[in-house]
């Protein structure tokens, strides 16, 4: 690229960054991203500042995207939901609410909850005299010394198990303990009284195990008279080169949470991640997508369904991965429903409408299944680490 020197060059920087990490050095822009640190620690966002994808509203309102933020102000009482579901987390998100309104954060929420202090956690945002002000769990406790400020404000949400510690612009307001916990849920974000908006929201889930090592494929099958080769390199990495062949876990995963790092030896290479496959057979699962290549410079045109996509079902909205750098993969499944994430942003969110099958092939299967690696074909080079997973429990 030949230098303008009319033009400042943390321009020409941005610019030649991909579109998926290109920002500006400084300006507007400093919300609803995450820090590569972040991503190490496996935070995802559950906003991209641009749509609403993965939210589904169970109320008329005039819920939108305005300025990086999602905001209501009328229409019928109800909630935006998360369309995946989640169990144990770390939840943080900023929100701007007038010191008149009423609102709140469903944690754990149905689709439509009917009681608060049964079915869901509401934590609310209300006026100082209201019984639960800002930071308190409706119906169950209230908060200690939160404010509505009318400013933007951080919520920083831990529920683990029947645990929920609550911190406001880093106090803590709530320590709340649920004898007889709700498990798992969709978070949703209402619209009661008055209006209200929220960004920067990401969550990190927690309890996950891992699924290897480091240093030997104890917990994994492989199969003899397939061309993939399985190996330990002495970074610990788990590798995979040629194909077609598997690695399969020994355990089995239903309703889950599977968070892994995988690098693309290659250009365009292609490999997976197959999930609730019948044990023992050749790859007879969902199949979620490891191919970085795009067409016409278009993220948002993934050749091959592209990384992250529900592979023959629905394709990844945009590429957010590169070859030749290590990439971040958050998968959850429960029930009929996958959502998926790379790089921390939300590329699929499919739900498998089709008639019960044992095999996903060829129809729903929600019974447990075993995960699989692929090795797709002789160019096959991936590596993986950081494997880590866990069921998801009943509600």
């Amino acid at each position: 690229m030949k230098l303008n020197p009319t033009r400042p060059l943390s321009i020409l920087l941005i610019l030649c960054l991909p579109p998926a990490l290109a920002r500006p050095a400084e300006g507007p822009q400093k919300f609803n991203i995450l820090s590569p640190e972040e991503l190490a620690e496996g935070w995802i966002l559950l906003f991209d500042g641009e749509t609403m994808f993965g939210w589904q509203a169970n109320n008329r309102a005039n819920w939108r995207v305005s300025d990086g933020a999602i905001a209501v102000s009328e229409g019928d009482q109800g909630l935006l939901n998360t369309t995946t579901e989640f169990a144990d987390y770390q939840l943080k998100l900023e929100f701007r609410a007038d010191k008149n309104t009423n609102s709140g954060v469903f944690l754990r929420t149905p689709g439509k909850p009917t009681d608060p202090a049964a079915d869901c956690y509401e934590l609310n945002i209300a006026a100082d005299d209201n019984p639960f002000p800002t930071g308190g769990f409706v119906k169950r406790q209230k908060s200690d010394g939160g404010h509505t400020t009318g400013q933007w404000q951080l919520f920083d949400v831990t529920a683990d198990g029947g645990h929920f510690t609550v911190k406001l612009d880093g106090q803590l307001v709530l320590d709340y303990t649920d004898p007889k916990p709700v498990r798992r849920g969709f978070i949703g974000l209402q619209l009661n009284q008055g209006p209200v908006e929220f960004r920067d929201i990401k969550l990190r889930p927690l309890g996950l195990k891992a699924l290897f090592n480091g240093r030997d494929l104890s917990g994994w099958q492989e199969y003899a008279g397939e061309k993939s080769k399985f190996s330990v390199n002495s970074k610990g990495d788990l590798n995979v080169k040629n194909g077609p062949g598997q690695l399969e876990t020994e355990a089995r995963y239903g309703d889950f949470t599977l968070q892994l790092e995988a690098f693309v030896n290659g250009d365009k290479l292609n490999s997976g991640i197959f999930f609730r496959s019948i044990p023992g057979e050749k790859r007879m699962g969902y199949e979620s997508q490891i191919h970085n290549g795009y067409a016409d410079d278009d993220r948002t045109r993934p050749l091959d369904y592209g990384t992250g996509a529900i592979y023959n079902r629905q394709k990844a909205r945009k590429v957010m991965s590169n070859d030749f750098e290590w990439l971040y993969k958050t998968i959850v499944a429960t029930g009929n429903h996958i959502g998926v994430w790379v790089n921390g942003q939300q590329v699929t969110d499919w739900t498998d409408n089709r008639a019960p099958n044992e095999n996903p092939r060829k129809g729903l299967r929600t019974e447990p299944g075993t995960i699989i690696i692929q090795g797709h074909d002789p160019t096959t080079d991936i590596s993986f680490r950081n494997l880590r997973a866990a069921e998801m429990p009943k509600r």
